[in-house]
């Protein structure tokens, strides 16, 4: 197997663009990341989506975003895994190149929510459920997470006011990203004053709806050392159950600790040799169980990290460096290249006021629906 780099990186503001379409954002993307890379043409796209046939009216975004790209005749199609689509696009990226099958390889992540009324875009998202166990019986997606986050705050005696501190962390970092959807900070006060959706999750708990769009330019290290920004460490995956309530435990991220330890496996890497985490902060106490899943706290003591300043840019496990899917955005299906994207930017010296001093070692980890899907990915500077 080939050593993977990667040689490009490009992104749109996340928002709600609605004077693009799904083809014009992917095609922003690309661009960008083909000129960051410097070439002209690629082996193969793989696009990480979720929504576009519910929301857009549209499948086959492989054969279409290639073509509107002026990548016509390239291998190319969609990969989806629920939320974490883009990177499920990335994780076949990174075995077509090390395989040897391609060498210039295309993962773009693309999601266009805003054109679709709420309670679309709502019905949508609740098909990274278990249809038959869970949505048939009145869960939405928002519900899920508020159960999980109730069970939390019982089990370990957390209330609510102590995840405050992801939030305000999350937006202090968005302020300084150009491409981030929220530009605005948040206070403790604001977080407790914010209005309630599915109690426990108020609206300053949840990632918003928008649109957006990544890309990376995947390459065989030894042939582009020149061009290498990143080299892909580790790339792991793992499943659990759809329905949370088949799980050996709701408050446990199986999937996410089996991800995180092939990860690290691989890596030949711990948790202490982590620099920066871009974790899956959909909701809050996605943060917080994903914290713990990884290794970097033990069980309940999660939202202890946000509580104590430990998740901010100069703590011991940074995390949402450019504002998290909760401020910069969570386009679904392009979340997972965004935070790749954003990690290399921070391992290369290139996410400007936001740069995590000294950071030669990033984790990614997109997570789709409530944990039933898990990919992890450890990337390195040059």
């Amino acid at each position: 197997m080939r050593e993977v780099a990667i040689i490009g990186i490009g992104q749109t503001p996340v928002g709600e663009h609605w004077e693009k379409s799904l083809r014009h954002l992917a095609h922003d993307a690309i661009g960008a990341a083909m000129r960051d890379a410097g070439i002209e043409t690629a082996d193969a796209l793989y696009v990480g989506n979720m929504l576009s046939g519910e929301l857009n009216g549209q499948e086959h975004l492989g054969a279409l975003i290639a073509d509107f790209s002026g990548l016509r005749g390239i291998e190319a199609m969609k990969v989806e895994a629920a939320c974490g689509s883009g990177a499920a696009a990335l994780r076949v990226g990174i075995m077509s190149v090390a395989s040897g099958l391609n060498d210039i390889v295309l993962v773009c992540g693309i999601e266009k929510m805003t054109d679709a009324p709420g309670h679309v875009t709502t019905s949508a998202l609740a098909t990274a459920a278990d249809q038959e166990y869970e949505v048939s019986q009145g869960i939405s997606f928002v519900g899920l997470n508020a159960l999980l986050m109730r069970r939390y705050m019982h089990e370990y005696g957390v209330s609510k006011e102590a995840f405050a501190g992801f939030t305000v962390n999350a937006h202090r970092n968005a302020l300084t990203n150009p491409n981030a959807m929220f530009h605005s900070a948040v206070s403790e006060a604001a977080y407790a004053r914010a209005g309630m959706i599915a109690d426990p999750i108020n609206l300053l708990d949840s990632s918003p709806v928008c649109d957006g769009a990544a890309c990376v330019v995947l390459a065989p290290a030894d042939r582009y050392r020149s061009r290498t920004q990143a080299r892909i460490l580790a790339s792991a995956v793992a499943i659990d159950s759809l329905a949370v309530h088949d799980r050996r435990d709701p408050l446990v991220l199986d999937a996410a600790v089996i991800s995180s330890q092939k990860a690290y496996a691989q890596a030949r890497l711990t948790p202490v040799d982590i620099h920066l985490f871009e974790l899956h902060d959909a909701f809050s106490i996605m943060s917080a169980l994903s914290l713990e899943a990884a290794g970097f706290a033990p069980r309940g003591a999660g939202v202890q990290l946000a509580q104590h300043g430990e998740i901010s840019l100069t703590g011991r496990i940074p995390i949402s460096t450019m504002g998290g899917l909760k401020a910069r955005g969570h386009p679904v299906g392009a979340t997972g290249v965004y935070q790749v994207v954003e990690a290399v930017m921070q391992l290369t010296g290139r996410a400007g006021p936001n740069q995590v001093g000294g950071a030669t070692v990033a984790m990614t980890q997109n997570i789709g629906g409530s944990g039933a899907t898990v990919i992890t990915h450890i990337l390195g500077a040059v």
